[in-house]
């Protein structure tokens, strides 16, 4: 004989179904928020527009990397460069008074502003054509070096930090998935997809957790704690977008027979 499950959504009043629809979309509300603020958090750590992987990198890791120009420099572009004038801007790029010294009278021919108009604007302007040319990457205005010409340092959120937030986010985020997933399996929807959409969202939880302090040791697990993460949004929507239409369609006989 086919067992019925003890109790189905579809059995209550409607008013109380419409209550935990509400609810339900005001969890999945307060999670794009959340989302909106880790990417308002971890912007601009690496001092680039947006949300990049070396912002989240940088939180759990940390990201040392020289700017692109010393790295220019050191491999020995331009070609024709001058060794005074490679140790002059690489002096420069590797001081602190960047924005001051870029154009600096006192340093005369020496001041970065008039190594780079004399050696670097044949190619690296906007309008520049041939096959030389990097229009791509121009070096025209500070406003155009200066995201290429300081080095990253960024320190990550210290273990107390890691472990001060995980404290608060872990248990919240499991206990949020475990009523989702029981409240799914009381809908009329078939529970072998609930289950699977259940147990990927929690696979992705654990990772994502884990993945915090992996990142620690291991830099490219950071797309591991991105991914599960991700994974984890994505189970909990559906999920709360199944509680959600199983709440707002009608009972249907279902419900006088579960009742």
């Amino acid at each position: 004989m086919k067992q019925r499950h003890p109790f189905v959504l579809r059995s209550l009043p409607y008013s109380f179904r419409v209550g935990i629809a509400l609810l339900t979309i005001t969890l999945l509300g307060g999670y794009i928020v959340s989302g909106l603020h880790l990417s308002w958090h971890y912007d601009n750590r690496d001092e680039e527009p947006g949300l990049t992987m070396n912002d989240i990198i940088g939180a759990y890791h940390g990201v040392q990397a020289p700017s692109p120009l010393v790295a220019a420099l050191e491999s020995g572009h331009p070609e024709d460069l001058s060794d005074p004038e490679r140790n002059a801007m690489l002096e420069w790029l590797r001081g602190d008074r960047l924005s001051q010294d870029y154009d600096n009278l006192d340093l005369g021919e020496n001041a970065p502003s008039e190594i780079i108009a004399f050696n670097c604007l044949d190619c690296h302007t906007r309008t520049a054509t041939g096959e030389q040319s990097f229009p791509s990457v121009p070096l025209e205005y500070w406003d155009d070096i200066q995201s290429i010409a300081y080095s990253k340092d960024i320190q990550p959120a210290g273990e107390n930090i890691v472990a001060m937030s995980q404290h608060a986010h872990a248990p919240t985020m499991a206990i949020i998935l475990i009523v989702l997933g029981w409240l799914t399996v009381c809908t009329r929807f078939w529970k072998g997809l609930t289950g699977l959409i259940l147990m990927v969202a929690a696979a992705g939880l654990l990772v994502d957790m884990a993945g915090w302090w992996i990142t620690r040791d291991i830099a490219e697990f950071a797309y591991a704690v991105v991914i599960g993460g991700g994974i984890y949004a994505a189970g909990t929507t559906l999920l709360g977008l199944m509680i959600i239409i199983d709440c707002l369609l009608p009972a249907g006989k279902g419900a006088a027979e579960s009742a």
